[in-house]
């Protein structure tokens, strides 16, 4: 297996100087999850400081450390690549990297973005040599990281960018320099630290700043921000500008979905040609997701017919919809676990997925919800907004947590409440008694509300409850 970077490699790229020569096949900021020949980086942050783990990532295998000081507890002949600052040196390696991939493109939104980069993983593999982000790893060093260990003569390579302010997508479409721009949806996520909707778009279409003329802009046809969107990527002087949605218009245009038990199957248009094809998952939001793929897949040179075949392959992912089936007294219960994140767009799409799901006999649809977080003044009026929803999705019982769930928890009927707590620890032994054989469960929620909890007070009962 060839290097992921030389020690030499190394030193022309950050201007850093290598204690001796050497070669790493990977790279690590965590010696948790350090694997023997990585480079281990000492990043510094306002809490921890990873120069102090330099020694034990070394003594667990790392072929090398990247340092901007030399820790006191090291070795004379510790393999090290000193450089003036680590995070300057992750980007100096993200930047060098960055042609590996001869085709990037990069993806932000208000949500479904780690799902449709997964989907573009796996989609453009069928064509090529194909790197992506690891996890949602999309901020100042995540996005750099993944570059960085983009591997040599790669195809196709696919960034997820993600932010919390103004400028921050800006920098990291810099590092990136895609062909293809991705915007999955506008929603109001973030809302305390943008005040607007439209403000949220004016900071994702920053990724069409990262484009050339000649580059593709792909954003949703349905939304509210959709001309924003469009204006903005004109501002930035793309001039290829294709839309996806369920519009007339729509570049990419859903037609219809069908329900399968390995997911649904999709009938869409494609300038004016129509297509069939089926994908792992269910949901209009994951089928939306899937047009979106295919308009970059088709402006990336890749395969139209390998992608469409190969997104039958694709399965939810952990806490953003996949399904868990536990067993208990009489039969079996469904969880639907969206427990990673939420905003009004996620937490309505999640709710439609609900509504779809079919419980066995004698059992019910179930949501647990908790806060949606980061959402400003307008926060607890955005919760009472999902009442409708919730009748939507045929919710028997409601379970509740957080300060601002609580004003949906008092905007449904009382036939539909099941109990509302401070916390999702408040309410787990409440559902753990209530649940029957049948039951299709959602678990939603911000990940500062702690969702996972319920999931693991589910998951550890042992077919008990």
């Amino acid at each position: 297996m060839s290097a992921l970077w030389t020690s030499q490699e190394m030193e022309t790229a950050t201007l850093g100087r290598a204690t001796r020569d050497f070669e790493v096949h990977g790279i690590s900021i965590d010696t948790r999850t350090l694997k023997s020949g990585d480079l281990f980086l000492a990043l510094q942050g306002e809490n921890r400081d990873g120069h102090q783990f330099v020694s034990t990532a070394l003594d667990h295998g790392a072929a090398a450390a990247m340092v901007s000081y030399r820790p006191d507890n090291l070795g004379g002949d510790a393999p090290l690549i000193q450089v003036a600052n680590t995070q300057r040196g992750l980007e100096d390696l993200a930047r060098a990297a960055r042609e590996r991939a001869r085709r990037r493109i990069a993806v932000t939104g208000s949500a479904g973005k780690t799902t449709t980069k997964e989907m573009l993983r796996l989609a453009l593999a069928a064509s090529g040599t194909t790197h992506a982000s690891a996890s949602s790893y999309n901020n100042h060093w995540g996005v750099p990281l993944s570059l960085a260990q983009s591997p040599r003569q790669c195809k196709y390579g696919i960034f997820e960018t993600g932010m919390n302010h103004f400028g921050e997508i800006r920098n990291l479409v810099g590092m990136v320099r895609p062909c293809v721009a991705l915007i999955t949806t506008i929603a109001p996520a973030h809302l305390e630290f943008f005040g607007s909707l439209e403000a949220i778009a004016d900071a994702k279409s920053e990724i069409f700043e990262g484009l050339t003329s000649t580059d593709t802009a792909i954003i949703p046809a349905d939304n509210p921000c959709t001309e924003r969107l469009r204006a903005r990527a004109r501002q930035a002087g793309v001039e290829f500008i294709l839309t996806f949605g369920e519009s007339a218009d729509a570049d990419a245009r859903l037609l219809s979905t069908t329900e399968l038990e390995t997911g649904m199957r999709v009938q869409a248009e494609f300038f004016h040609r129509q297509f069939t094809f089926e994908v792992g998952a269910s949901g209009a939001h994951i089928a939306h997701n899937a047009l979106a793929v295919i308009l970059a897949v088709a402006n990336v040179d890749a395969s139209l017919s390998k992608a469409m075949e190969a997104l039958a392959g694709f399965s939810a992912l952990k806490g953003r919809g996949a399904r868990l089936a536990l067993p208990l007294a009489g039969g079996a219960i469904e969880i639907i676990d969206e427990s990673y994140n939420a905003n009004p767009a996620s937490m309505r799409a999640a709710l439609a997925l609900l509504a779809r799901a079919k419980p066995g006999a004698g059992g019910r649809r179930i949501a647990v919800l908790g806060d949606m977080l980061e959402l400003g003044p307008q926060s607890a009026a955005l919760h009472a907004d999902l009442a409708p929803a919730v009748e939507e999705a045929k919710a028997d019982l409601v379970f509740a947590c957080g300060r601002d769930m609580r004003a949906l928890f008092d905007a449904l009927p009382p036939s539909r409440r099941g109990l509302w707590g401070e916390t999702s620890s408040d309410i787990a032994p409440e559902i753990l008694r209530s649940l029957r054989a049948g039951d299709e469960v959602l678990i939603k929620g911000s990940l500062g509300s702690r969702m996972a909890v319920i999931l693991d007070a589910l998951r550890s009962s042992g077919g008990t409850v």
